[in-house]
């Protein structure tokens, strides 16, 4: 069972912890991590995406942004940035590897497995632009299916006209295409 802390409007800790399920049945606000693992590939940025498992309780079998999870009870953003990128995708990276963009508040509604889901998180959003092979990587297989590289430009286009195959989201995109 996984404990989250719950945040106010500021993003500070209110001191109440619930369980993941109970956040995203009721929308409080909570921290996650995003990882945009990139590379230059011929003059394009392509950003490394990973295909969700069918087992996942939200977004089943969508493209994803590299690595992204919850701040589980106590943890800070860079922490769970570094854990979230080695338990989904293999990449043991150090703090110094990790680019910090930016905080950014998202709500989000919809239906999984017959039930509602409210993910309202402040999530921090990072860079990591190391060389990474596909064929090195370790996924986690209750996490992920599979992992593909595509252009960002791409992306950006699946998230502008909300491409059901994917859950990338166009305002984080855009502030991440900024950095690029």
């Amino acid at each position: 069972m996984e404990y989250l802390d719950i945040r106010d409007p500021d993003g500070k800790i209110t001191g109440v912890v619930k369980e993941r399920e109970l956040v995203h049945r009721d929308g409080d606000l909570h921290g996650t991590v995003h990882i945009f693992v990139l590379r230059e590939r011929d003059g394009i940025t392509e950003v490394l995406l990973q295909k969700r498992s069918m087992n996942k309780d939200s977004f089943p079998g969508r493209y994803d942004i590299s690595a992204a999870g919850h701040l589980s009870a106590g943890q800070d953003f860079g922490e769970a940035a570094l854990r979230e990128l080695e338990e989904e995708i293999g990449i043991r990276a150090r703090e110094e590897d990790l680019h910090f963009i930016d905080y950014l508040e998202l709500y989000d509604e919809e239906f999984f497995h017959g039930k509602p889901f409210r993910n309202h998180e402040l999530l921090a959003i990072y860079l990591y632009r190391k060389e990474v092979k596909i064929e090195d990587l370790t996924l986690q297989a209750d996490e992920v299916d599979s992992v593909r590289w595509m252009p960002f430009s791409v992306c950006r286009e699946m998230a502008a006209r909300k491409d059901p195959g994917y859950c990338l989201f166009l305002k984080e995109l855009d502030l991440v295409a900024s950095y690029l």
